[in-house]
């Protein structure tokens, strides 16, 4: 660590199983304050099960896990704390489709931050501007496209102030003419020194934004180094066959 001070995610020597399957193999990350790692790796790697685990929507079953500072236990306080400071975006983008995009992006701070009413609109009415969708503020998800949803997904886990953002696979859902406007909400988001963790197959985003990138196969971390050291010489076998067929799909 650069700076000296604690790093915003520590992993240490994770394990996590679904029944017999070992998802996760001794797993060991550390993510420092302001930097953006990309997690790549083909399908069933292990990495959407990673960054769940950040989070606790998994529970893993050995190792550590610290977000900025605090472990993650079944001590429900130390629980609360961190899922009030890290952000998540999904692949389908979770919006409640009776509620308008602002009552959407406001329900947390007024719930969990018990933020007044005018303070919370006014902070979702700013990140909304900021995701550049301000004029859909009092419509339904349901009359909004794909891409424009998940901005408002990212609108609304800003609203929290988090100082971690995850993000699993936010475009893979997305038809491609609607891929890049998230991409864009990303990289400016990446841009304001936000402390992210995305597992995306976005590899042009991964080169744009990363200040690292982690290959995961088979639940374990197999190598991680800045973009140019991961795209223009992969150390592994492994690595060279996922990037051969990635980049030919592309």
């Amino acid at each position: 660590m650069s700076n000296g001070t604690q790093p915003a995610i520590q992993l240490d020597k994770v394990n996590k199983w679904f029944g017999q399957l070992h998802v996760l193999r001794d797993v060991s990350l550390e993510v420092a304050t302001g930097e953006k790692v990309v997690v790549c790796g083909p399908s069933g790697s292990g990495k959407s099960t990673l960054i769940r685990c950040i989070n606790r929507l998994e529970v893993h079953q050995e190792g550590r896990i610290l977000v900025d500072g605090t472990e993650l236990t079944d001590d429900t306080r130390a629980l609360d704390t961190i899922r009030s400071e890290v952000g998540m975006v999904f692949q389908s983008f979770n919006l409640f489709p009776h509620l308008t995009i602002l009552e959407n992006c406001t329900l947390a701070p007024i719930w969990v931050r018990k933020m007044p009413k005018a303070e919370a609109e006014a902070l979702a009415m700013e990140f909304l501007t900021r995701v550049k969708i301000p004029e859909q503020a009092k419509k339904y998800p349901g009359q909004l496209s794909g891409g424009q949803q998940q901005r408002v997904a990212i609108a609304r886990a800003l609203c929290m102030r988090p100082k971690i953002m995850l993000f699993d696979e936010p475009t893979s859902a997305l038809d491609p003419e609607m891929i890049k406007e998230v991409l864009d909400t990303m990289i400016e988001l990446a841009d304001s020194g936000m402390t992210m963790v995305c597992v995306t197959h976005e590899m042009g985003f991964a080169r744009q934004v990363a200040d690292r990138v982690v290959f995961m196969d088979r639940g374990e971390v197999v190598e991680s180094g800045t973009p140019h050291e991961m795209f223009e010489s992969p150390q592994t076998d492994r690595l060279k066959l996922f990037l051969s067929q990635i980049l030919r799909g592309h």
